[in-house]
């Protein structure tokens, strides 16, 4: 800041600085800020040294702190000074004060750009420096031709071509639309053969932005960056002032090794053995050395060559060079130095082949997790956790055990939750396993989760072997004088359902397990006692004879909680008081929990979700993040870590290309969230009985009152033909070169009454639906299977929704592997009530042939009903009060497919409309209720009378009730649309109600069917 001549300015800088404190400052600077408006004000005579000398103040002000709302425009107005001094600060001021979206800058872009292709270049470097640092959009479209052409002249010093390689750089930042591809591909080239440093670095920041996002154009670079590499490493004519502290231009080398990364691979032979020389000159020339400048210069050099050695998949000796250079860096006393060889270990984990090599450093890594520093103790506790396997999982586990006691509150969580993991997919045997678990609860409980303690139930629950041992674990923690409350739930837990075994035992009969339990009940807070209430209950139900004193004290329990505050503690007590006087009765009731189903489990959830990765962000995180979808791949490939025992989970399997069977059965999809993978049990799941119990309610969907097996879809598994043209779009028949394995319109009818199946199957594809429903919101699980050996490219999924639903897919990755399934969540709300069905427009390419089909989406309107059982009066008060049109439509229905009565009865249970017999006296009638749910109704109550003619089955009136009109009509058309065309099915008894024997004549007033016949 040139200060000479201009007295006014020093005065002030001298005046702010005398000032004693804040106050005074604030009054000189008000007073300074008031004496510029009003010299501004009187632009006419104000000379121009005055108005340098203004907009220097105010850029001291600005600096300091304070806001300055004025005299942008007279910034600005200096920039098209003749004179160097009023132009030095226009642009100056103007690159501080003003941002790339203020209005002003555009009254500048003519000035600027006359200084760029002027031939001062002393004029040129303030115009591009400026544009440099706040160019927009608007700058971007008009001037970056004229810097193109700065950077590629000959004429120009290096000086002005270094400046606009980097404004350039600044401006395709802001419009990548500004750098032709095709015409700076062999530009990119030429500038890569510059010999000054300085123009050469720029310009590999500027192809380090264009190969990010575009490689393929610039293939031609690649030789060149790596002759500049050669050139560097040797040393050979780099002037002395790029020269840091004795490593050639340590920031183009780092740059050059970021561009190479980006290309996919090093295909000419000649090219890719230089390179590596190159890279084998820098491992071996790097050392710890006393000069911190120099160690930080070198260090930055060597990382990056390490993350391009795993970049080219190096051979496997070099890749021992690499993790033994490493080795010695995390055994050296400089932290920084530590941290940067265990961050950069982990990271090499990536590579294949190279876990067995790092664990010969497993005595260092696990010394480093003692270090004094919190973040050399986090890369380790990583690194511990990315080499552990099945052959060193036990002596990990035990130093994180060790480590525990003694880590910081802030590792404990992690800490705790690494060790579960790890524990449980290496356990060499399930007893192991418990015994970490219920270390990890004694040592760390208030960090642990949920999840661990409720994974131990579920191994022990299935598996019997482990019962008796886990219980007598239990036994031994509950006599300590003090443990964690997470303790006694796990304890009190596997004490009710097991604790039985142990009868035998000195110290664990039913009496002195409850003695144990209940010592501990004033310790606990109000979500653990519902656990122990249950324990009780249990202990109860398993002391055989009974124990008249046992049972008094667990009575008074139960009394004594009966009028809890706690809604959960409350019934738990009443409940139990009342099963517990059934006598024998009680064993069946409270009998022991059943397996559960084999899943994922929710500590890889978690670990997936709380894992965060500090490391740099290079090159190689950042082209895998360009490909990351939300949807989860699944394929049939070896864990990094080695096979887990004990229990493990399989992968969800494809079928064959020759099956033409339903691969998705209502029972037997996986249930997984998206990024899980669940386990197909031939059993059908039951429910997460755990999570009922001690968890948080899982979203199940409404009940369907429909009986079990074939019959109760006898003649009921189509929609008809009504609802299959009710899509938003038309779906016209593709010409595809593949076609679909059975009918589409099938699998969607039969869709429209299940929650999960086929949707869509082809000889390469396979898309399976799963669906959950809660109120007005659903969540659909879309299953993309590839059932061929090649991958599926170019996948592409596309929801077209009605106007009625809001719905959202997560990513659908473009390529499936060979043989993998892809699960893809769908979220649906519904807004109101219609009858338009969701369109799913799917495409992919095998081979050379494309398939797009267009698939209706089983979200149709009975998804969103939940049938509702009413009494005679509650049916006949809400009949009453919706009189007449249009809460109330009535309609004759002619056409019908004749059916049965007891089918029809069948055809209302599967869509959701629960028929509830005896309330109307005809046989002849049927009266169903259900509950629709939309973000405009809420919860709505439909009720529904069908009163059919036996002489002519083929007509019936029908007559439906709601409290909203939309929704009356919409459900009147749908049942409509089910009892007309109903595409024929094979003839399977129909289990439905016994009817209602007949009664004897009542009094009109208490004739259900006669008042209902009245109300209509």
């Amino acid at each position: 800041m040139a200060l000479s001549g201009m007295r006014g300015l020093s005065v002030f800088i001298s005046d702010v600085r005398n000032c004693q404190n804040k106050d005074q400052e604030r009054l000189r600077v008000d007073k300074e800020l008031g004496n510029i408006r009003s010299r501004f004000k009187n632009e006419k005579g104000i000379i121009p040294y005055e108005k340098k000398k203004y907009v220097w103040k105010m850029l001291y002000i600005y600096m300091l702190g304070y806001d300055v709302d004025f005299g942008h425009m007279e910034a600005v107005s200096l920039i098209s000074a003749p004179k160097y001094p009023e132009k030095q600060v226009g642009y100056i001021v103007t690159s501080c004060l003003l941002n790339e979206n203020n209005d002003f800058l555009r009254l500048a872009i003519n000035t600027v750009r006359n200084d760029i292709i002027g031939r001062n270049e002393t004029f040129q470097c303030l115009a591009l420096t400026m544009v440099g640092n706040i160019g927009g959009r608007e700058f971007a479209e008009s001037l970056a031709p004229d810097v193109q052409k700065l950077i590629i002249s000959s004429s120009c010093r290096p000086l002005v071509r270094k400046k606009a390689a980097l404004c350039l750089l600044r401006l395709y930042r802001k419009n990548p639309d500004v750098v032709n591809v095709d015409g700076w591909a062999d530009r990119m080239a030429q500038l890569l053969d510059e010999r000054d440093l300085g123009v050469l670095t720029s310009s590999m920041s500027l192809l380090v932005a264009l190969v990010s996002n575009n490689h393929e154009a610039y293939w031609s670079s690649l030789p060149k960056c790596v002759k500049i590499l050669e050139r560097l490493a040797r040393n050979q004519d780099i002037p002395q002032e790029y020269t840091y502290y004795g490593i050639p231009s340590p920031w183009l080398q780092v740059k050059t090794m970021r561009a190479l990364q980006y290309f996919p691979t090093v295909e000419d032979p000649n090219t890719r053995r230089s390179l590596f020389e190159v890279l084998q000159r820098i491992l071996m020339g790097t050392d710890v050395v006393k000069n911190v400048n120099k160690n930080n210069a070198s260090h930055a050099v060597l990382f990056e060559a390490l993350s391009l050695v795993m970049h080219l998949d190096a051979e496997k000796e070099m890749m021992s060079q690499c993790v033994a250079l490493l080795g010695k860096f995390i055994a050296v006393r400089e932290p920084n130095i530590r941290y940067l060889g265990l961050e950069n270990m982990t990271r090499m984990l990536m590579v294949t082949d190279v876990q067995d090599i790092i664990k010969r450093h497993q005595a260092q890594i696990i010394t480093s997790l003692k270090d004094p520093d919190i973040s050399i103790r986090r890369r380790a506790l990583d690194l511990l956790y990315g080499i552990c396997d099945i052959s060193n999982a036990k002596d990990i586990v035990e130093e994180l055990l060790q480590y525990l006691s003694s880590s910081d509150f802030a590792m404990r969580e992690e800490l705790s939750l690494k060790a579960a993991i790890l524990a449980e997919k290496f356990a060499p045997d399930l007893s192991w396993f418990v015994d970490v678990i219920l270390q990890l609860i004694d040592n760390a409980g208030d960090f642990i989760s949920d999840d661990i303690w409720f994974r131990v139930v579920q191994f022990v629950t299935n598996n019997e072997d482990l019962q008796p041992y886990a219980a007598a674990k239990a036994r031994e923690y509950l006599d300590k004088p003090a443990i964690h409350e997470t303790m006694v739930k796990v304890s009190a837990y596997l004490l009710g359902e097991h604790g039985h075994l142990l009868a035998r035992r000195p110290g664990c009969s039913p009496k002195e397990i409850f003695n144990v339990i209940h010592e501990k009940l004033p310790t606990v807070t109000m979500p653990t006692i519902p656990i122990l209430l249950s324990t009780y209950a249990k202990i109860l139900m398993h002391t055989q004879p009974p124990d008249l004193e046992l049972q008094n004290q667990i009575w008074s329990i139960f009394h004594k909680f009966e009028s809890c505050i706690d809604v959960e503690i409350q019934q738990r007590a009443v409940e139990y008081f009342a099963l517990s006087s059934k006598g024998a009765a009680l064993a069946d009731i409270l009998a022991e929990m059943p397996k559960f189903p084999e899943r994922q489990s929710a500590l890889m959830k978690k670990a997936e979700d709380i894992e965060t990765d500090t490391a740099e962000q290079s090159a190689i995180k950042l082209r895998s993040k360009q490909h990351v979808s939300n949807a989860l791949v699944v394929t049939d490939q070896r864990p990094v870590n080695g096979t887990a025992p004990a229990v493990p989970l399989t992968l969800v399997k494809i079928p064959s290309t020759n099956s033409k069977e339903d691969h998705y059965p209502e029972d037997h999809i996986s249930n997984g969230e998206n990024g899980t993978v669940t386990e197909v049990d031939p059993q059908p799941p039951s429910a997460d009985l755990l999570g009922d119990l001690l968890g948080p309610l899982a979203i199940e969907g409404p009940p369907v009152a429909v009986q079990s097996g074939h019959s109760s879809l006898s003649g009921l598994e189509g929609i008809s033909n009504a609802v299959d043209s009710a899509a938003i779009v038309p779906i016209e028949g593709q010409i595809n070169a593949v076609q679909p394995i059975l009918n589409i319109d099938e699998r969607f009818r039969t869709l429209c009454l299940k929650d999960s199946g086929v949707l869509y199957e082809d000889p390469h594809m396979q898309i399976g639906v799963k669906a959950e429903w809660r109120a007005h919101q659903g969540r659909l699980v879309l299953f993309l299977g590839n059932k061929n050996t090649s991958p599926l490219k170019s996948v592409r999924a596309l929801i077209l929704p009605p106007s009625h639903l809001r719905m959202e897919l997560s990513l659908v990755p473009e390529t499936i592997p060979p043989r993998a399934q892809v699960q893809c969540p769908l979220e649906v709300v519904n807004l109101r009530p219609s009858r338009d069905v969701a369109v799913l427009d799917f495409s992919y390419n095998f081979g050379t042939s494309l398939v797009n089909i267009k698939l209706r989406l089983p979200a149709v309107l009975n998804k969103f009903l939940q049938p509702l059982s009413l009494s005679m009066e509650e049916f006949f008060s809400q009949w009453r009060s919706l009189s007449g049109p249009p809460l109330k439509l009535q309609e004759v229905v002619r056409g019908v497919r004749p059916l049965p009565l007891v089918e029809m009865a069948n055809l209302f249970n599967s869509n959701r409309l629960m028929v509830c017999p005896g309330l109307d006296q005809n046989p002849n009638n049927l009266v169903a209720s259900t509950t629709f749910y939309s973000e405009s109704t809420r919860a709505m109550l439909c009720l529904v009378r069908i009163e059919t003619d036996p002489a002519d089955r083929t007509q019936l009136r029908m007559t439906v009730a709601t409290g909203d009109p939309a929704l009356t009509f919409e459900l009147k058309e749908f049942i409509q649309e089910q009892l007309v065309d109903i595409p024929a099915m094979s003839s399977v008894p129909a289990v439905v109600p016994a009817s209602s024997p007949p009664i004897n004549p009542v009094p009109l007033s208490n004739n259900p069917g006669a008042i209902l016949a009245g109300l209509l």
